[in-house]
């Protein structure tokens, strides 16, 4: 199997049915053994097709040539433009250089679109006028390989950097978007009233407490080496067990050892920036920032369980109260509901916690988790210091973050961290001090004395029936 790419260790299957390959796209129903210069497929389902599928290629094959892409060059032109597309005129020069399919997560909803004939497959986007409103880099972190790996830095800037391919038919996009919006918050409106934030005209725009903010969406983009360098495996370990244990959704990721780009279909992250973006990357100006993790139960809708919405708001208005002051203030949004287990698990362990013999103490918070999803987190904070790398932040004065894994990620990226700032304890709701108190004992920052044993047991959630806890 030399020179095939199929070098991982993955089992071969007997063929039943010879496909020439370039008739072949990906289909993932069909098993698949792969030879120099044809694939066989047998099917696992008695799926009937009215047109032929395309299987993955493989390198050394006549007529792969995908385009070059230098990860860490100094220009956009020179790293090249990164192509998953399934489009035909992709296809037929097998220009892909990347593992996945454009979108993030809402991949598969495309293809539902296309499946139900609400979306033409071959539909390019019109990108004129999408451009952003203001600058973001480029920053010399965009240019170190090692700095930034998961995002794409020129992600933002496809539909002017790689205009004439798009112009020639290449379906190139954006996985950035950057644009501007006023922001509309209760508790801004409450500040404001209570005096606590003044309308400037310029950050906090009327007596409502509308905040101008400069915001960007960011899609997963992930260089292969770089992440298996960040967290310390080797890049064949990685591909294996993206491929495994997503049901084999993407066999590039074994077939093509040669792209070292991959898109994966998980959710990304938003970027909020309160002030002038520019003084992101200035280190004489002060920076207040909050790298949160999404929780759509507190965020949303309220929840008193955890933290998670009052530390966001209390975060959000540190940010404006800086950019007032002539800093810039920043909050990054990441879509890792449930510590990145899922709002499913979350909310089995919510019931676990309150069902369990001597009620939800503090002392079992991590247990519980543990029990049912195996592991207490799963947000791995190594690759989150990416996007501060791509804002061309250095260094920041005040964290409003109590996370030691946020805390020593930032930190060992080389981003300096001048000040944290814990969530006052008036802010803390009344059922979500088992959470925090569990939390500073496994190591969150804390001004106060660690909990000792006896002080988490101690403390104790209400039942589900108690109303006046």
């Amino acid at each position: 199997m030399g020179g095939s790419g199929f070098d991982m260790g993955v089992g071969l299957v007997v063929a039943e049915t010879e496909l020439s390959v370039s008739e072949l796209v990906d289909v993932s129903a069909a098993l698949l053994i792969v030879r120099r210069s044809s694939c066989s497929v047998v099917w696992s389902t008695d799926l009937t097709l009215d047109k032929a599928l395309s299987l993955p290629a493989y390198p050394g094959q006549v007529g792969i040539r995908p385009v070059t892409l230098n990860w860490g060059a100094n220009t956009p032109q020179e790293r090249g433009p990164i192509i998953v597309s399934r489009h035909p005129s992709a296809l037929k020069i097998r220009q892909v250089n990347a593992v996945g399919s454009y979108g993030g997560s809402y991949c598969v909803y495309r293809a539902l679109a296309v499946a139900i004939g609400a979306l033409e497959p071959t539909h390019l986007p019109n990108l004129e006028n999408t451009t952003p409103p203001v600058a973001i880099g480029p920053h010399p972190q965009w240019n170190d390989p090692s700095k930034i790996v998961s995002i794409d830095p020129y992600g933002h800037v496809v539909a002017d950097a790689f205009a004439d391919q798009i112009r020639a038919g290449t379906d190139i996009r954006p996985s950035i978007a950057v644009t501007k919006a006023h922001m509309t918050l209760e508790e801004m409106t409450t500040a404001v009233r209570q005096g606590r934030i003044q309308v400037d005209g310029r950050v906090v725009i009327n007596e409502r407490g509308d905040v101008n903010v400069a915001k960007a969406a960011v899609e997963p983009v992930w260089y292969l080496p770089g992440v298996a360098a960040r967290f310390g495996i080797d890049e064949a370990t990685l591909r294996r067990a993206l491929f495994e244990e997503t049901g084999g959704m993407y066999p590039e990721l074994i077939t093509r050892s040669d792209l070292k780009v991959f898109l994966p279909p998980i959710g990304g992250l938003s970027v909020y920036i309160f002030g002038n973006p520019e003084y992101l990357s200035d280190p004489t100006k002060k920076l207040t920032a909050r790298v949160h993790d999404e929780c759509n139960g507190s965020d949303v809708f309220g929840s008193d369980i955890c933290t998670c919405r009052p530390y966001l708001i209390y975060g959000i208005e540190e940010c404006v109260k800086e950019a007032q002051r002539g800093g810039v203030g920043v909050v990054v949004y990441f879509r890792k509901e449930g510590r990145a287990l899922g709002e499913v698990t979350k909310y089995l362990v919510y019931n676990a916690r309150k069902r369990q013999e001597g009620g939800d103490t503090a002392a079992n918070y991590f247990l519980r988790t543990e029990n049912i999803a195996g592991v207490k987190d799963m947000r791995f904070q190594a690759l989150m210091p990416d996007v501060l790398h791509w804002l061309g932040i250095t260094k920041i004065d005040r964290f409003m973050s109590m996370s030691n894994m946020k805390y020593d990620a930032i930190v060992e990226a080389g981003i300096e961290i001048r000040e944290r700032c814990a969530i006052p304890d008036d802010l803390i709701p009344a059922d979500s001090h088992v959470e925090i108190e569990a939390k500073i004992a496994s190591g969150y920052f804390s001004t106060g004395p660690a909990p000792t044993t006896t002080s988490l047991e101690a403390v104790k959630g209400r039942s589900w029936d108690d109303i006046s806890h």
